[in-house]
């Protein structure tokens, strides 16, 4: 396909985990190209996959999708389910996920953790094992997004971090890390922090001295890439998540609340600053190469979703002025006649497209899993031996594997791991009904066929 205008420039998908159907793909495609982006953030839930057809359609047509793990620190992951996960996104194309959301915040834990003195050390003992799972699948792991400012100052944590994992000698880890981190811009100038603690060293934890600047805006990315300099020797790369303005900001009160205009223009600006367009007022300094991405928040969200006012792509159809703003600057006809094919923007957007999902889900579409294996869930996870028992079979297969019975229903074909205990009969008759041809592997390894 035609490379995007901006190499760097991407969105946040929904903030939810509802819209991974074919219907959704399709509908969001066109809208992306016509924005110019080249990835997309998706939430990526810890008991099911994203389908295949999600991933390899967004990567088909030259999107490079980031999956967000927003684990809780409160309970021990599900390490090896995650890992059987992290093997089929890494095979249909992924290549970043990150594990976790703002570990400096005192509502990531649970009270008593908290309180316990190493947090930074007991974080790298939970991150760490999904991190080198990830790596070894060739998945990059991203450091988790920071709260900037947060209630356990972000420079620090971040800083800690990096100096554990020096210490833990995980070279071969360091070697690919990339950092994560939250570039909220506010409603501060684009340029706030710009130059990081070299042009500001007087910045001191939650002290707000007349006249200085700090990392709690667009350019972060400034200050965490001096830190990774400080403790490693060398910087590393660094995406920006949930980047950007968002009406209705007004993070500094002595200054104006982002209305939609100011949204657009500081998005229209932020990406300008990333293609590294000369002569803007906002960028006095290029956005370094280490930045890999930028990813703009938030695509679309629920008619009653907490940020339903901050989404692009609003109900019934209209759209924020950023995107006029964004699709004039990335240049409507460049996706229309680049080389990845000939489906155009469908009439209304994606978000009136949405409102008659129901009756669209009923034409005669293909079904876009082949083949899906529904293993049993439990309250500590993937059992072992139901992992066991699939093992063979991915040997020899392309499998889409999970644990939702609703996934598995948009597959052709469907292998039930377990006896009527793991799986019950009803949701194996529920899938006959839906059209799947199912067979089950009992726990003893006997095949039962349909």
């Amino acid at each position: 396909m035609m490379a995007p205008t901006n190499q760097r420039l991407g969105f946040h998908y929904f903030a939810d985990t509802n819209h991974y159907r074919e219907i959704d793909l399709q509908a969001w495609l066109p809208e992306l190209h016509r924005l110019g982006a080249a990835w997309l953030t998706l939430i990526a839930p810890a008991g099911w996959a994203v389908p295949e057809y999600f991933i390899t359609g967004l990567l088909a047509d030259g999107l490079q999708p980031i999956l967000h793990f927003p684990l809780t620190l409160e309970e021990t992951p599900d390490y090896q389910g995650i890992g059987l996960m992290l093997r089929n996104y890494a095979r249909w194309g992924v290549r970043y996920a990150a594990f976790y959301d703002r570990p400096n915040r005192q509502n990531a834990w649970l009270a008593s953790g908290w309180a316990q003195t190493d947090l930074v050390e007991r974080f790298l003992d939970a991150y760490l094992p999904l991190a080198q799972t990830a790596l070894e699948q060739g998945i990059v792991p991203l450091l988790p997004p920071l709260e900037p400012g947060g209630d356990y100052w972000d420079l620090a944590f971040l800083q800690l971090t990096l100096r554990g994992l020096h210490r833990r000698n995980l070279q071969p880890l360091l070697d690919e890390l990339v950092m994560g981190a939250y570039a909220w811009a506010g409603n501060r100038p684009l340029g706030w922090g710009e130059g990081g603690p070299g042009r500001w060293p007087g910045v001191r934890p939650y002290q707000d001295a007349p006249g200085m600047q700090n990392q709690q805006g667009f350019r972060i990315f400034d200050w965490y890439l001096a830190i990774a300099e400080q403790e490693l020797g060398r910087t590393l790369p660094i995406v920006l998540l949930r980047a950007g303005v968002c009406p209705g900001d007004q993070t500094d009160p002595g200054l104006p609340v982002i209305d939609e205009a100011a949204h657009a223009q500081g998005s229209l600006a932020i990406a300008r600053c990333l293609a590294a367009e000369a002569d803007l007022p906002d960028c006095q300094e290029p956005v370094p190469g280490e930045v890999l991405a930028c990813n703009l928040w938030l695509l679309a969200d629920e008619p009653d979703g907490p940020h339903a006012r901050q989404a692009w792509f609003q109900v019934g159809g209209r759209t924020l002025p950023a995107v006029d703003a964004l699709r004039r600057w990335a240049g409507e006809t460049g996706w229309a006649n680049g080389q990845m094919g000939k489906r155009s923007a469908p009439a209304g957007g994606p978000a009136h497209r949405a409102e008659n999902s129901s009756q669209a889900e009923g034409a005669d579409l293909q079904r876009p899993i082949s083949h899906y294996v529904l293993l049993p869930l439990y309250a500590w996870g993937a059992a072992e031996w139901s992992l066991d028992l699939i093992a063979p079979l991915l040997q020899t297969s392309r499998a889409t594997v999970g644990f939702s019975s609703e996934e598995a229903r948009m597959a052709e074909r469907v292998t039930v791991v377990g006896g009527d205990m793991a799986i019950s009969e009803v949701v194996v008759a529920e899938l006959r009904q839906a059209g799947c041809v199912v067979d089950r592997i009992l726990e003893d390894g006997t095949v039962v066929a349909p």
